[in-house]
């Protein structure tokens, strides 16, 4: 990418701004670029989110919500990005939903409340949500029984290419302890920008009934593939 914006219609009339700068705990750097009305979060050369093309993580809400039956919901989503995950819960979720957004990047948390405000449709002061600094798999380590789903939208995959620690949410000791986090007939589902042959066995072996959906990043069929694993802990079989 050489850092330039890839931006939805590349006018070259527009110049490329750098607007921000986020340090990564544990090391590392995210960038915000702005062209025209598009933004962009960046990871060295790699686009990490981008105000144009949001389908896929809109979807990673929506899907996971549309199977929670509780009428009074508890979510956890990790990763405050550009909100666009936040906003497609919120619109599937009732009044009496309460939805804890944990970021590991208190930067993000800014832009979120500045640059970005208006991509998040006022979503921070919704009544239902409430922003927690730090890193989401503590949040999921301390909860038992407590959540109808956890959104895990945290880096570009089941992998910590953006912080290392990140691997721990998507080993198998990890998945376990989503699982417990869950309630019966919770969903754990996860973004990815590519794919994994393998990170759906390990889903099952953690205890999860498992479906994968494909789809473009950007409407009408268009922009990346991308992957949404929905992760569903079982309920309890009653007993005999």
């Amino acid at each position: 990418m050489n850092n330039v914006l890839n931006s939805r219609t590349d006018d070259s009339d527009q110049p490329i701004e750098l607007i921000g700068t986020a340090d990564i705990p544990g090391g590392g750097e995210l960038l915000l670029r702005q062209r025209g009305d598009d933004y962009a979060i960046e990871y060295g050369e790699i686009q990490l989110m981008v105000s144009w093309a949001h389908r896929s993580e809109r979807a990673l809400a929506s899907l996971a919500c549309q199977r929670i039956t509780s009428a009074q919901p508890h979510i956890l989503i990790g990763g405050l990005g550009m909100g666009f995950t936040l906003v497609a819960a919120l619109a599937e979720l009732p009044a009496a939903a309460k939805v804890v957004v944990a970021e590991l990047v208190p930067t993000v948390v800014e832009w979120a409340e500045g640059p970005l405000a208006h991509l998040f449709d006022g979503a921070l002061s919704d009544p239902r949500v409430t922003v927690r600094v730090g890193d989401v798999f503590d949040r999921i380590a301390e909860a038992h029984e407590i959540f109808d789903a956890i959104l895990l939208d945290v880096d570009n995959g089941p992998d910590g290419l953006i912080s290392a620690s990140n691997d721990r949410l998507y080993s198998m000791e990890g998945l376990y302890t989503s699982c417990a986090a869950l309630r019966p007939g919770g969903v754990l589902a996860i973004w990815s920008s590519y794919p994994d042959s393998c990170f759906g066995d390990d889903l099952e072996e953690a205890g999860f009934i498992v479906d994968e959906v494909r789809m473009r990043s950007g409407e009408n069929g268009r922009g990346d593939k991308h992957i949404v694993w929905l992760a569903t802990r079982p309920h309890r079989e009653a007993p005999l």
